[in-house]
């Protein structure tokens, strides 16, 4: 999200906790589809969702930041960690909202933001998920995309938190330039199109 607007932060590698991550009534699901700013702020609007965490997943180097990602030769995407009550909201629901609130057409990026950092990915931890995913693309391929969906479908290795001032941009900074001219329009966007999904308090920006 860097390739229009030029912020500077400090390196911090500092790891938050955002939710209470013991309790078991809590699934995981990890989603990259560009920006996780952006991302974050989209599931994190949803009924039956706890917490999404930024992050970094999909590559194959150990302990990924923010500056290394950014020259595309980790591997990593920028994704997103979805704490979810699957007593509210299914791992599928979760599915329709990655592919309906993205283009999964596009190749490494979401405008405005391009590399293999932004590029689109589903992962699985398990072989329902893998199964969910695989049969919902092709649905959706075939019904809407006439073929062209190039979203990857990987298991999840490992997942490294981001540094701490990405959790919860979108939030925290609605004033910064990307925020109000990308991040916003594309959650309101998805809050238009998915409205019987959000959580009560998640209204229009």
């Amino acid at each position: 999200m860097l390739s229009l607007f030029l912020v500077s932060f400090s390196n911090s590698n500092e790891k938050i906790t955002p939710y209470n991550l013991d309790n078991q009534e809590l699934k995981t699901a990890y989603f990259a589809s560009g920006c996780f700013w952006c991302v974050e702020a989209i599931f994190e609007s949803v009924d039956g969702v706890e917490e999404a965490v930024s992050g970094y997943a999909g590559g194959f180097t150990k302990n990924p930041t923010y500056k290394t990602i950014g020259t595309g030769r980790t591997g990593h995407a920028e994704t997103v960690a979805v704490y979810y009550n699957p007593k509210k909201v299914s791992f599928k629901t979760l599915v329709t909202i990655f592919f309906g609130s993205h283009d999964p057409t596009t190749k490494n990026g979401q405008h405005p933001d391009y590399g293999t950092q932004y590029r689109s990915i589903a992962f699985y931890t398990n072989f329902n998920e893998k199964k969910i995913i695989n049969d919902y693309i092709g649905e959706i391929n075939t019904k809407y995309y006439k073929g062209k969906i190039v979203t990857e479908v990987t298991e999840l290795i490992k997942f490294y938190q981001a540094e701490d001032y990405h959790q919860n941009f979108e939030r925290l900074n609605p004033n910064h330039p990307y925020v109000r001219k990308v991040s916003i329009p594309r959650l309101n966007r998805f809050k238009k199109k998915f409205p019987y999904l959000l959580k009560k308090s998640a209204s229009l920006h």
